[in-house]
């Protein structure tokens, strides 16, 4: 184990609990490791795979970080593959065929990916050695985070054998979402590693204040190095990343809105340090391996003690003195008790948009089973006259009912195919000396064109041309009207995957005793957030580590609770 440790990674000794989880999928049992942020989980799957002959499958539902975990294992000389939503049909059979008969360690998946005949048809003939499930809890209903489509992975283990051990990982489950996920994916044996959720260079400080500029600021100012500010609003990180750049403090916005260029960029500066602070959703974080940040600020009150704990444990990954700060007032618990009521609309609401998601899209009764669309839900609402954030809830909640499955927004970039050979493409006559330039100028820059389709780079293209971006776009849509060549225009927005074709109002299942249950768990899980909030007699770690079923009565002395009774 040691020895693939330090050849891939370079270090000489494990985290705490890493090498008993390895231990234990290297024996073939499988396991469930609920490891806190920043414990280093993927090393946990990835050192055993890598000392076994064959593939290991990976089930992740966050396609940004299934791409940066598929780079990294390339950066260090392992063959890895990834499939996803927004792949054509051809890239994902070369995909799997590549992970049939290549010599690849790895393939990760997307969710949706595992409801597809041709996935099943193709992982049946794979040596699969492994499965690991990222994100576990996500399988659980009693979860925070639930994915329908994570429950397709128990027909998967069926199929590759049940011999085959899983390794299920997590930040963050309290002990009844635990025992959910190992039922859900059908241990042979109950086996749960679980790390301490002790951070003990972590404060946790709590401030209620309706100044929470001023109180940001005076973070920024009191503490030295790398921070992260979460805010529940795009225009809200954009703005407060102003508000600091003003007032001296290296800062910059981040949301998913955002294009992959300018997101790369600023991550890649706050990675290297010329950015100090990044100012951001909850789409900034997942899997970025910074380990000198110095401290998390809750500008927004989140919805779910989970999704806290998971951001706030992004600080100090270093072992060194660290902090993650919560601003909160009234206005925050009444904005969360709206959004609970927001994310759940009416029933019948629901059922309404069902409908008016199939006809925007262009699919009839009957049709569209396993067809994946460009969807983005600002110019759907606008469309029927909707509210933007309803419309989003509710597209959402027939996603946990299984329906379809909506992703995070997608930068794929635009592909094209010849669809004439190389000889009947110089007997062509293009119409003018400028686009038989053009296209000489895509053979000069890409191979493969006559066999498959090939990822192309338009603004690439447009500065080796000299021409206008746009100007590209428009001759390879004139090239592929000419039957020329085909043309997959980039997409950078998120994807609908339909599941099933679109059923009538008599078969869709929306039963009114399970939305209560998830209304109620959704509730629940806020209450108890809130409690961590407003108890200010008890520490806020000791509050935490109950919730999670770690029963450690011991206070940690470094939060503000603990602070105040010092004094």
């Amino acid at each position: 184990m040691l020895e693939t440790l330090k050849k891939y990674w370079g270090f000489e000794e494990f985290r705490p609990m890493q090498q008993e989880i390895i231990s234990e999928a290297l024996a073939g049992r499988d396991v469930l490791a609920i490891l806190p942020t920043g414990g280093g989980k993927s090393i946990c799957f990835q050192v055993p795979a890598l000392m076994k002959d064959g593939i290991c499958l990976v089930v992740s539902p966050l396609i940004a970080l299934m791409k940066d975990q598929v780079q990294n294992l390339r950066d260090r000389g392992i063959p890895a593959l990834a499939v996803y939503s927004g792949m054509t049909y051809r890239e994902i059979d070369i995909a799997l065929d590549n992970a049939i008969y290549g010599d690849y360690k790895f393939l990760y998946v997307s969710p949706e990916r595992l409801r597809s005949d041709l996935f099943k048809a193709r992982v049946a003939r794979m040596n699969v050695t492994q499965l690991v499930v990222d994100e576990a809890h996500c399988i659980s209903q009693w979860g925070y985070d639930f994915r329908p489509d994570y429950l397709e992975i128990a027909g998967i283990r069926q199929i590759i054998g049940t011999s085959v051990p899983v390794v299920a990982l997590t930040a963050t489950a309290t002990p009844e979402v635990a025992r959910d996920i190992q039922e859900k994916l059908q241990f042979r044996h109950e086996n749960l590693l679980q790390g301490s959720f002790e951070r003990p260079n972590l404060s946790y400080v709590f401030r209620q204040t309706d100044n929470k500029m001023g109180q940001l600021l005076r973070v920024c100012q009191g503490v030295e190095g790398s921070g992260i500010v979460y805010v529940s609003r795009r225009k809200g990180a954009e703005d407060i990343a102003a508000f600091l750049r003003a007032q001296g403090v290296e800062a910059e916005g981040y949301h998913a809105g955002m294009d992959r260029t300018g997101r790369n960029r600023i991550q890649d500066a706050w990675k290297k340090g010329d950015v100090r602070v990044i100012v951001s959703t909850n789409a900034f974080g997942m899997g970025i391996d910074k380990p000198d940040v110095r401290f998390v600020c809750h500008y927004d009150m989140p919805d779910t003690l989970e999704g806290y704990f998971q951001e706030a444990g992004r600080a100090g990954r270093d072992g060194k003195d660290a902090y993650a700060v919560l601003l909160w007032n009234r206005t925050d618990v009444q904005r969360l008790r709206q959004i609970i009521r927001t994310t759940y609309p009416p029933l019948d609401y629901i059922r309404q948009v069902y409908q008016q998601v199939f006809t925007y899209i262009g699919y009839a009764y009957e049709e569209g089973k396993d067809a994946s669309v460009k969807f983005e839900i600002e110019k759907f609402a606008r469309h029927y006259h909707l509210n933007a954030t309803q419309a989003y809830y509710a597209i959402k909640y027939i996603q946990t009912a299984g329906y379809w499955t909506l992703t995070e927004t997608l930068s794929i970039p635009a592909k094209i195919q010849f669809t004439v050979t190389r000889d009947e493409l110089y007997r062509i006559q293009l119409g003018s000396e400028e686009m038989d330039t053009f296209v000489k100028l895509l053979l000069r820059m890409y191979t493969g064109l006559f066999t498959e389709y090939v990822p192309v780079d338009e603004e690439k293209i447009a500065r080796a041309g000299r021409y206008a971006t746009e100007v590209v776009r428009e001759k390879l849509k004139m090239l592929s009207r000419r039957q020329v060549l085909k043309y997959i225009p980039a997409i950078n927005a998120p994807m609908l995957c339909l599941n099933y074709e679109r059923l009538d109002d008599k078969n869709l299942r929306l039963p009114r005793s399970e939305y209560d249950a998830r209304v109620k768990r959704r509730t629940d899980r806020l209450e108890a957030l809130l409690s961590l909030v407003e108890n200010e007699d008890e520490c806020r770690c000791v509050q935490m580590y109950r919730y999670f079923g770690q029963a450690s009565g011991r206070p940690c002395g470094r939060c503000d609770v603990c602070l105040s009774k010092k004094k």
